[in-house]
């Protein structure tokens, strides 16, 4: 109940921290989370802060609203996040950032929670969501790649 992807990006780990670590940057890259906001009035992540997603499922619908928490803020090295809160998460999205040569190979992946109900869903449509998980963590480190390969945008400040 576990996938991942890694991308071998040609810059160092701060280029690629500084966008998967602001929540308010996926929908640039992701097919599926088009929007995040952070709440409790944060600003930055940080393990313990709170935002929440605007999805897509599987890039057409239902759209809804998730709320999720950091679990992990090693900065430059790896950014993780549950879906729902506490005792009722129901999955774990992880980025790892790994020196690799003249880059860093990220990692994006995602591990279900072990509860009866998902265990069920995972045995019925797991192979389906799993392939699909897949491709949209590809394309989302991908578009990642892109930005940080291409350097700073005019309108930006270096990063």
């Amino acid at each position: 109940m576990r996938g991942s992807v890694t991308v071998h990006v040609e810059a160092p780990p701060d280029r690629v921290w500084s966008l998967v670590s602001d929540v308010t940057q996926i929908g640039r890259f992701s097919p599926e989370t088009f929007d995040a906001q952070w709440l409790d009035g944060a600003t930055a992540p940080a393990v313990g802060v709170r935002f929440r997603g605007h999805v897509r499922r599987n890039g057409r619908g239902p759209v809804y609203w998730t709320t999720c928490t950091i679990v992990v803020c090693e900065p430059d090295r790896e950014f993780a996040f549950t879906v729902g809160q506490g005792p009722k998460a129901l999955n774990t999205w992880r980025y790892l950032l790994e020196v690799n040569g003249d880059g860093t190979d990220v990692t994006e992946s995602f591990e279900l929670a072990d509860k009866p109900a998902i265990r069920l869903y995972w045995m019925v449509l797991g192979p389906l969501r799993g392939k699909t998980n897949a491709r949209y963590m590809r394309a989302t480190l991908e578009a990642v790649k892109a930005d940080v390969e291409a350097g700073p945008r005019s309108s930006e400040p270096p990063r």
